[in-house]
């Protein structure tokens, strides 16, 4: 919703302040310069791009539009998840939870928290790293080590539809430029009309820079900047989980090791200490 708001902004702002200035709209109105900087910006997308980054950046322009990032609840319920399978383990051992790292999705526990079985990353990350502990007898530090490798590399991968998006804003300026050099040549063939004529070919000529820059840092830079701060936000919320295993598995109770979790939550989205208390303790009940 945010986005759709901040595009109608940007487009209101442009357009209403060229009206304002005696501007009229169908001087603006150029299919062949959009065609031509669209088209070449796409292409140069496509020409750059192996198809599983093209299917991301593709796939990325929804999460832009639906605007959802993690909230207060979506933390308090993966804490609760978590709260829920350290006390399960340490009441009757890591063999009890095997059946629900194989089939989180027939798991008493794990099918109570259904948004968060919905984040194949998050519960991939849960699942992979309870199997490590059970098959194995790793250290602490040494699966903090592991952890962060994973979501490090979890993270790059997240970013490429950003430096995608940010590389073809980039490129827009540029094509505006070429596309405005064409229209400097098709004016040139029209210098012995009268101003009548040429001065809608120079000033077509000169729609293309402007498309170029609109585009660039109207709307495609900006939607960049928004899948960067998305990646970031996923991110966060994988840590908290990261944080609360390393520390159970460095012998932290549950309650202390869902604390460990809380306290590595975003401030504008973290749930106090009474309210996770309350919960577990109604979660006992």
């Amino acid at each position: 919703m945010l986005a759709i708001i901040g595009t109608f902004i940007v487009t209101v702002a442009i357009f209403g302040g060229y009206l304002m200035q005696g501007g009229n709209l169908s001087v603006l109105w150029a299919p062949a310069k959009i065609i031509m900087i669209f088209g070449a910006a796409i292409g140069g997308l496509i020409l750059g791009s192996p198809a599983k980054v093209l299917k991301a950046v593709f796939a990325s322009v929804g999460k832009i539009l639906a605007g959802k990032s993690y909230s207060k609840p979506d933390y308090m319920e993966v804490l609760m998840l978590l709260s829920e399978i350290f006390a399960k383990i340490r009441k009757e051992g890591l063999v009890s939870i095997e059946a629900d790292v194989d089939n989180p999705e027939s798991s008493q526990i794990f099918s109570k928290y259904s948004k968060f079985l919905k984040n194949h990353h998050a519960v991939a990350l849960l699942t992979d790293t309870l199997r490590t502990v059970m098959t194995t007898s790793i250290a602490p530090h040494e699966l903090e080590s592991l952890i962060d490798n994973e979501l490090e590399a979890h993270h790059e991968e997240a970013l490429i539809p950003s430096k995608s998006m940010a590389t073809m804003a980039e490129a827009f300026p540029g094509i505006g430029i070429a596309a405005a050099v064409l229209g400097v040549v098709i004016t040139m063939q029209f210098l012995d009309q009268p101003p009548a004529i040429l001065g809608p070919k120079v000033g077509a000529a000169l729609l293309g820079t402007f498309l170029g820059v609109m585009l660039c840092y109207g709307y495609f830079a900006p939607m960049a900047k928004s899948l960067e701060y998305i990646a970031a936000e996923d991110k966060d919320y994988l840590n908290v989980i990261k944080t609360s295993l390393v520390a159970f598995v460095g012998g932290a109770a549950p309650q202390i090791a869902v604390e460990f979790g809380r306290r590595v939550i975003p401030g504008n989205v973290k749930p106090s200490f009474v309210e996770v208390e309350e919960a577990i303790r109604q979660l006992k009940k």
